[in-house]
C-alpha cells in the first residue's frame, strides 16, 4: 500500500498520505501500481466529463478544454515537462552527451515548445470530437482507459530498456523493475480496464441494476478499442523506445514522461476512429 502511495504522489498531485521522505526501493517498487495510479487519474476524470457534460452540454471544445486543463492539473504537467525534455534532445541533431544535457536542461527549447503545441492541438482535436454528444459514452471510456494504459507503457518502457544515466531520479525505477513488474502491471491493467463490466454484472447480480441494461451497458463499454489502443499504445512503445535507445543509449525520466503523453493521445486517437 505504501508503495502506491508513493507512486500516486509521484506522478499526480494527489496526496492521501504526505510523504516527504521516499526511499529508493519503495520509489523503485511504486512502478507495479502504475497503472493503478492511472485508473485514479481516470477516475477523475471520467467525474469531471460527467460534470463539463452537464454545464456545457452543446459545447464540445468547451469540453475538451477544461479535461485537457484538469490532465494537466492533476498530474502537475510532470508529463509534459518530460515529453518537452525528450523532443528537445531527441531532435537537436546533437550528440548523445549533449542530447542529455539538454534533456536535463529545465529550460524549454524550439523543439519542446513546437511540439507540445502540436500534441496538445492533437489531443484537443480528438476530445472535441469525442466531447460531441452523440459519442459522449466513447468519451467517457476514453478518458478512463489512457491514463491506465499509458502508465503501463511507462511501466514497459522502464523495464525493457536501459536507464541512459548512471544516476538520477528513474535509475530507481529501472533498477527494481524486472519482468514480474510488468507481468504484474500488465494483469492489473487488464483488470482495471475491465472493471466497469465487472461492477456491472455484480450490480445486476445482486439485483440492484435491472438485467434489461445490459444492452445499454454495451453502448457504453465497447472492447474493440480498448484492445486495439493497447496494441497500438505498445507497438508505440517499443518503436519509440528503440528510437531513443539507438539516439541516447537508452531511456530517461523525461522518455517515461514523453512515452505517456503520446501514448494517450494514441489511445484518444482509437476511439476517435471507433
Amino acid at each position: 500500500m505504501n508503495e502506491f502511495l508513493v507512486g500516486l504522489q509521484f506522478l499526480t498531485r494527489i496526496s492521501i498520505v504526505k510523504q516527504t521522505v521516499w526511499t529508493e526501493e519503495s520509489f523503485g517498487k511504486s512502478v507495479k501500481y502504475f497503472p493503478a495510479v492511472g485508473a485514479v487519474l481516470g477516475i477523475c476524470y471520467v467525474i469531471v466529463t460527467l460534470l463539463t457534460n452537464y454545464l456545457t452540454f452543446s459545447l464540445p471544445m468547451i469540453k475538451a478544454a477544461i479535461i485537457l486543463i484538469m490532465m494537466a492539473i492533476l498530474t502537475g504537467a510532470i508529463h509534459c515537462d518530460g515529453f518537452m525534455d525528450t523532443m528537445d534532445g531527441l531532435f537537436s541533431g546533437r550528440e548523445r552527451e549533449k542530447m542529455l544535457e539538454i534533456m536535463k536542461d529545465s529550460r524549454v527549447g524550439a523543439f519542446g515548445v513546437v511540439s507540445f503545441v502540436m500534441i496538445t492541438l492533437f489531443e484537443f482535436a480528438t476530445l472535441s470530437e469525442l466531447a460531441a454528444n452523440f459519442l459522449l459514452n466513447h468519451l467517457l471510456l476514453a478518458v478512463y482507459a489512457a491514463p491506465i494504459i499509458a502508465r503501463l507503457m511507462m511501466v514497459v518502457t522502464i523495464g525493457i530498456f536501459p536507464y541512459a544515466r548512471s544516476k538520477g531520479m528513474g535509475k530507481a525505477f529501472s533498477d527494481y523493475t524486472t519482468k514480474a513488474t510488468i507481468a504484474f502491471a500488465a494483469v492489473e491493467t487488464l483488470i482495471l480496464l475491465i472493471l466497469p463490466l465487472i461492477l456491472f454484472f455484480t450490480l445486476i447480480l445482486f439485483k440492484i441494476v435491472n438485467a434489461d441494461y445490459i444492452t445499454v451497458f454495451f453502448d457504453v463499454f465497447t472492447i474493440k478499442p480498448l484492445i486495439i489502443s493497447l496494441i497500438a499504445a505498445l507497438i508505440f512503445t517499443f518503436y519509440f523506445g528503440k528510437f531513443a535507445t539507438k539516439k541516447i543509449g537508452g531511456v530517461t525520466g523525461d522518455v517515461y514522461g514523453a512515452v505517456t503523453t503520446l501514448s494517450e493521445a494514441i489511445v484518444f486517437f482509437i476511439f476517435l476512429i471507433f
